[in-house]
């Protein structure tokens, strides 16, 4: 047998397991999974706050993001320069007394914004607990906490 042949069939069968498998068990499952186990000490999984507990969003991401998908009634707080960061501390020092439980969150899990405003807000000591979402807007996106966004089964 030539290589080319050899290379049709190796790749038939391939495409065959392939195809079998995606019938037996398919589409892959790419939701976000937040072990609590890997947490750091400030961080925590969305499943772990209750639905209607009364929690101040602080959003780290771009304004035109926030403005488009962000959690209602969410606070908008990052590190643009063009923005007015005295204005955003002002803002969020209001909501921030009022609420016992900030939760700061950005665009995924491997944005380290979210963790900056967290202690900048920490910094504040105002007397909120102040965690960082783990998976971050994604988190939010799939179980459709954001505006505009239908939850993922």
């Amino acid at each position: 047998m030539n290589p080319w042949r050899e290379w049709v069939v190796i790749a038939a069968i391939a495409l065959a397991a392939a195809g079998g498998t995606f019938l037996i068990k398919g589409y892959p499952n790419r939701l976000f999974r937040c072990d609590p186990a890997t947490l750091k000490p400030d961080e925590l999984c969305l499943d772990a706050i209750p639905v209607g507990e009364s929690v101040l969003w602080v959003d780290a991401r771009k304004r035109s993001d926030w403005d488009k998908t962000g959690v209602p009634g969410s606070v908008l707080w990052n590190l643009d320069p063009a923005e007015d960061m005295q204005a955003f501390e002002a803002d969020a020092a209001v909501r921030i007394v009022a609420s016992p439980r900030v939760i700061v969150y950005c665009g995924d899990e491997n944005c380290g914004v979210s963790r900056q405003i967290a202690e900048r807000i920490r910094k504040l000591d105002l007397g909120a607990e102040v965690f960082v979402l783990r998976g971050g807007w994604r988190a939010l996106s799939e179980a459709g906490r954001v505006k505009g966004v239908n939850p993922k089964p």
